[in-house]
């Protein structure tokens, strides 16, 4: 599985994540606390209406949750816990379409103890869009918790 991306950046859980490879996830940036992640819409991607389906657009977002919640390069102690998903809530907003780029921003919003909030907002864009352009019209709005656990 290939880790790096246009930008270089890569993350160690990425490594055996089949489903993130599956959806073409090319990693942007990260950050402590911070990940921005964009995929291409692709027709297997879309529902029974011709838009995105809302599953691939809820695993997006839960990817770039993953990414801004366990540390790319973990220190020996951070590397004997993982950080997942407590719970989530998404809303649509806007469809998405074929050909389109969707763009995830996840930022850390509060973390005390083992537990986290996390809000993941999720664009869409021209095909042509690249890294530096703006990340296209908001789409859907992503809030996760997370709980750190140990790695078993």
């Amino acid at each position: 599985m290939v880790e790096t991306t246009l930008s270089g950046a890569s993350h160690h859980i990425l490594t055996n994540d089949y489903a993130s490879e599956w959806m073409g996830i090319e990693v942007l940036k990260l950050d402590d606390g911070h990940a921005t992640i964009r995929m291409h819409l692709r027709q297997e991607m879309l529902n029974g209406f011709g838009m995105a389906h809302g599953g691939m657009i809820f695993a997006f977002g839960d990817t770039a949750f993953a990414l801004a919640c366990n540390p790319a390069n973990p220190t020996p102690e951070e590397a004997a816990s993982i950080t997942v998903a407590s719970g989530v809530d998404i809303n649509f907003i806007k469809p998405a379409f074929q050909g389109q780029v969707v763009t995830a921003v996840a930022n850390r919003r509060a973390s005390t103890g083992r537990s986290g909030l996390y809000d993941i907002q999720i664009f869409a864009a021209s095909p042509d869009a690249t890294p530096d352009t703006a990340p296209g019209e908001l789409i859907a709005e992503f809030r996760g918790r997370s709980r750190t656990i140990s790695k078993k």
